[in-house]
């Protein structure tokens, strides 16, 4: 990576407000990562309500500095709405929520202008050309042109988008558009970067050049915030994350950590048909460590897939198809929820 596109991912030491450690944090997270650094967010008891519908319920958590953390859960658990409240949009029914020691809420501006936000959908403006979105979206927070010129040329070659500075963005892939997305965000700095299921709908291969692009980031200290309900990308990109059901944080810990936990070390996945899935299961009883029957095949949790295979094949029973695998956090939430993250 060149000079210029290494510039973009330093982060501002200008804080509004030295961040405070929390008094609950740990010595270091399961995953090695450094809790005694100064929490950047912190929530106590944070609620969200709508009505009878209770969004966001009762959770507390802490983010260090430079961490990268996740929130794991399916459509509706609550995450989009965490985030919302995060970046000062939307207004907590109750508990406490402080950004780098500010209340978003009564300090919003402020807390703003050094968050970064990639939403769900991206927002890009179709009529301009992809420069001219960062330079426009740069113009919302009062830079001057003199630091917008250059950081837009930064921010197009961190974002491998160079070569499409004055093409209009709806000749964009949807990983590109993807890209300059993330690149809008850093147009002001940010020392935080809320990033909102970041990668669904993209192709693998758009995937995994957006992950290096937040690798990137997260060496260069940037903390980043993520929601996703793709196991494999929260595996991936966080030092460690919450699962959330129904608004609830189900398990909190590293992705390695909350897999030793809650599963095995492996899984063995059976296919006997649709109607044998059902009621296979009596006759599976007595291998591995556990069984989960889902409607399109049954689950063994096992240390020695294979060897539970073996079992299995010895019972007389014989599978239409067979996998055997690590576990994963999928497993996890199913272990916790009782239902899959794509039900």
């Amino acid at each position: 990576m060149s000079g210029g596109a290494t510039s973009v991912l330093r982060v501002h030491n200008e804080a509004i407000r030295s961040p405070t450690p929390s008094p609950t944090q740990s010595e270091s997270s399961q995953s090695g990562f450094d809790m005694n650094r100064p929490s950047v967010i912190s929530a106590r008891n944070l609620t969200k309500a709508y009505g009878d519908l209770t969004a966001v319920d009762n959770i507390s958590f802490d983010v260090p500095a430079g961490e990268s953390f996740g929130l794991l859960g399916p459509n509706g658990a609550g995450k989009s709405t965490t985030m919302k409240m995060i970046g000062g949009v939307s207004q907590r029914t109750s508990g406490t929520l402080s950004i780098m020691g500010l209340d978003p809420e009564s300090h919003g501006p402020e807390v703003r202008a050094h968050l970064g936000v990639v939403p769900q959908q991206d927002n890009l403006d179709e009529e301009l050309k992809v420069r001219e979105n960062l330079i426009v979206y740069g113009r919302y927070f009062g830079l001057p042109m003199s630091y917008l010129r250059p950081k837009a040329d930064e921010l197009l070659e961190f974002a491998q988008l160079t070569d499409k500075a004055n093409s209009k963005v709806d000749a964009l892939s949807g990983g590109m558009k993807r890209r300059l997305t993330i690149a809008r965000s850093l147009i002001n700095e940010p020392r935080i970067l809320l990033l909102d299921e970041p990668t669904t709908g993209l192709d693998p291969q758009a995937r995994h050049i957006l992950w290096d692009r937040l690798f990137r980031l997260k060496e260069s200290g940037v903390t980043l915030i993520l929601t996703t309900h793709y196991m494999d990308e929260a595996e991936q990109l966080c030092d460690r994350l919450i699962v959330v059901d129904k608004g609830k944080i189900m398990a909190e810990g590293s992705p390695a950590a909350l897999i030793r936990e809650h599963s095995s070390r492996e899984v063995l996945e059976l296919r006997f048909g649709s109607e044998r899935n059902a009621t296979i299961g009596v006759e599976l009883q007595g291998i591995g460590e556990r069984l989960e029957t889902l409607p399109d095949r049954v689950l063994i949790y096992a240390h020695d897939g294979e060897a539970a295979l073996e079992q299995v094949t010895a019972r007389g029973l014989h599978p239409m198809t067979s996998l055997v695998r690590r576990s994963s956090l999928e497993d996890v939430f199913l272990r916790l929820t009782g239902r899959s993250l794509v039900d």
